[in-house]
């Protein structure tokens, strides 16, 4: 007996993913040239078997029935990072975001630019936490 198929993301499938929020409708070989214009050199069936698991796992949706078949994403890129991010801070980080963010800016080593937008976003969230 087979077993049902994952419900997250691989790797592939999040590269794979990245070029249809990038780009919104696409085919196949479309994903295939937007890939490879990204530095992803991917075979046509290769591409064709993670879009195909993509529309199984509920990511795409098939947008025609005649070839060449145009996909679109199904979950926007904010629903699925967030999904991930809290996935990430209760797996690894036990549910603290004071971990997260130390590990983040430790190991990153943030620029000058990171650091003022970490600051900006801090600072508009206080001004909305304070609100409620």
């Amino acid at each position: 007996m087979a077993r049902p198929p994952a419900k997250e993301l691989t790797e592939r499938e999040l590269e794979v993913m990245q070029i249809f929020w990038d780009r919104g409708q696409l085919s196949v070989a479309d994903a295939q040239i937007a890939l490879a214009e990204a530095g992803v050199k991917l075979a046509y069936t290769t591409i064709g078997t993670v879009v195909r698991i993509l529309a199984d796992k509920g990511f795409l949706k098939q947008m025609n029935d005649e070839r060449p078949f145009v996909f679109q994403p199904l979950r926007t890129y904010e629903e699925v990072s967030g999904k991930l991010l809290k996935s990430l801070l209760h797996s690894v980080f036990k549910g603290s975001s004071e971990q997260l963010l130390v590990r983040l800016v430790e190991e990153e080593q943030l620029s000058t630019k990171d650091r003022q937008a970490l600051k900006t976003i801090l600072e508009r969230h206080r001004g909305k936490r304070e609100t409620q």
